[in-house]
């Protein structure tokens, strides 16, 4: 299917591993040109060439997206060297373990800024952008927010602010043709996913444990599958799409677990 993405200029914050990278990759694919924006720059930019290897195009821009000001200038650098948004994917995020027991105010503030607050900060100096462009804004979000997990609350708490974000921005930008929509990862095998299992006492144990309560499968999910919906809900393809939270976790949320 072709997507209609063909150098399309498209934000993708925490772009260079994981998740990101994998969206990054299949944007490529497409015929578009993610710029990736993240703290490290030797992660960008081994990020660039592993797309660039693989015929693609894509940017980088050095941000600490904790930083509002970083925000703000790293949108106006794709600004300079593109002339055009033509969507935004905010992606970056780390799942820290600030709970309510194990944190305090100035961890659950500093989570919140990491994962959620840059989320709004990025839309909100892209918008005028996708205004000119009808561009399209897809959050990746986290099943924490439906299922909890544990030890936490900071990062529970961004992840259903992301999908309130969703709601309320699709909600106010209907007047401007740009759609706003949410994937929701569960169980996806990422490099952050693999260090988080191997803090765990037993974790090729755990890891089994949890991939056989995955009831499509009984598998994580892929990097590239998240990826495959994200863009194709970037892509005019999805034109009467907005305001979803869509669940790409082989019906590990909401499945019965009697599967």
């Amino acid at each position: 299917m072709n997507l209609n993405l063909t150098e399309k200029i498209i934000i993708v914050t925490g772009g260079a591993k994981g998740i990101g990278l994998g969206i990054c990759k299949v944007l490529a694919a497409e015929g578009a040109i993610p710029v990736i924006v993240g703290r490290a720059e030797a992660d960008n930019q081994i990020a660039v060439k592993e797309i660039e290897a693989e015929g693609g195009k894509a940017l980088t821009v050095v941000a600490e997206l904790t930083n509002p000001e970083a925000c703000k200038n790293a949108v106006n650098q794709v600004i300079e060297m593109c002339g055009r948004i033509d969507g935004l994917i905010n992606n970056a995020g780390v799942n820290d373990g600030v709970g309510l027991e194990s944190g305090d105010y100035e961890k659950f503030v500093a989570s919140i800024h990491k994962n959620l607050v840059h989320y709004y900060l990025m839309a909100q100096h892209a918008l005028p952008e996708l205004k000119k462009t009808k561009g399209a804004i897809v959050n990746i979000g986290s099943k924490t927010a439906d299922t909890g997990q544990g030890n936490t609350s900071a990062y529970a708490a961004s992840n259903g602010g992301r999908n309130a974000l969703t709601r309320e921005w699709a909600v106010e930008l209907l007047k401007y043709g740009i759609r706003v929509n949410s994937v929701i990862v569960a169980e996806c095998y990422t490099p952050l996913y693999e260090t988080w299992i191997n803090t765990l006492e037993n974790p090729e144990q755990k890891l089994k444990e949890i991939t056989a309560k995955i009831p499509l499968e009984n598998r994580m999910t892929t990097a590239e599958e998240i990826a495959n919906m994200v863009v194709f809900l970037l892509s005019d393809k999805s034109s009467h799409t907005t305001g979803q939270l869509i669940y790409v976790d082989g019906g590990y949320t909401h499945l019965d677990r009697s599967l």
